[in-house]
């Protein structure tokens, strides 16, 4: 089935308009008040632009299967129509994969580029595509408990249940067929012979208890990416910018002043 090439994203805006911009894109199955924390913290010095993945949070959902290229120039349409021409860029998981792809195809576009929780291939294919079904058969808030399971370390999962109610809630907000699609895309992405095309500066951040991409493959990552640092953060799995708010928070900051001209 044909669908849209690119989707109004829904999106906030905070801090001043005229400060260098600052684009956060989260994880499958987040919104995004995954970057609160980020949000609260760096608005005062920077124009914080926060993203909903298509058929995420606010967005809209057009049919699957996505592509990892469709996810992009959603975020290219979005830029162009707030007439942002380069912006830093904070991806995690998915919304990592969508910046190394903005990174080596785009690279005007991409001033800096800060990596959290993601992969240059979310390989084998066959488990995404098998999630895919489940939640098109059965719903994502059949899975939604399951997957929140894997985003915070353990120690955190049995101290913090009003954490984990408010993310399984986010998840399930998420529409069956936008989540759906973009295991899809996830499915096709292999991004590993374009790390070295990647020029923006780099900022790799792994948790230390992450199931999904843990730093073992985060480091991997890093050392394709000639123009990065690396760093693990602990307790820490696959939101590590939530457990971790102050420490990533502070490390994203020192980033962009890094690379603010």
């Amino acid at each position: 089935m044909e669908h849209e090439l690119t989707v109004t994203l829904h999106y906030e805006q905070h801090g001043d308009p005229s400060a260098p911009a600052v684009l956060f894109l989260g994880s499958l199955g987040s919104d995004l008040s995954m970057w609160q924390p980020q949000i609260d913290a760096l608005s005062a010095n920077w124009h914080v632009i926060a993203v909903d993945h298509r058929g995420h949070g606010s967005s809209p959902a057009p049919q699957g299967p996505y592509t990892m290229s469709e996810l992009s120039a959603d975020i290219i349409t979005l830029l162009d129509s707030l007439n942002v021409q380069t912006a830093h860029y904070v991806g995690l998981s998915l919304g990592g994969a969508v910046g190394q792809w903005l990174a080596a195809n785009h690279p005007d576009r991409i001033r800096s580029l800060t990596l959290l929780c993601t992969s240059s291939a979310f390989l084998p294919a066959q488990p995404w595509l098998d999630r895919a079904q489940t939640v098109r058969t059965d719903g994502l808030a059949s899975i939604a408990e399951s997957i929140v399971s894997r985003w915070f370390s353990p120690g955190r999962l049995d101290s913090d249940r009003d954490l984990v109610d408010r993310h399984v809630a986010m998840v399930t907000g998420t529409t069956d067929e936008g989540y759906a699609a973009s295991c899809e895309a996830l499915s096709t992405w292999d991004g590993r012979d374009d790390l070295a095309r990647i020029t923006a500066p780099t900022l790799v951040i792994a948790g230390e208890e992450d199931p999904a991409t843990p730093p073992a493959a985060m480091q991997t990552l890093a050392e394709g990416i000639a123009t990065s640092e690396f760093h693990v953060v602990a307790p820490g799995a696959h939101l590590a910018n939530v457990e971790q708010a102050d420490k990533v928070t502070q490390l994203i900051a020192d980033h962009l002043r890094k690379n603010q001209l």
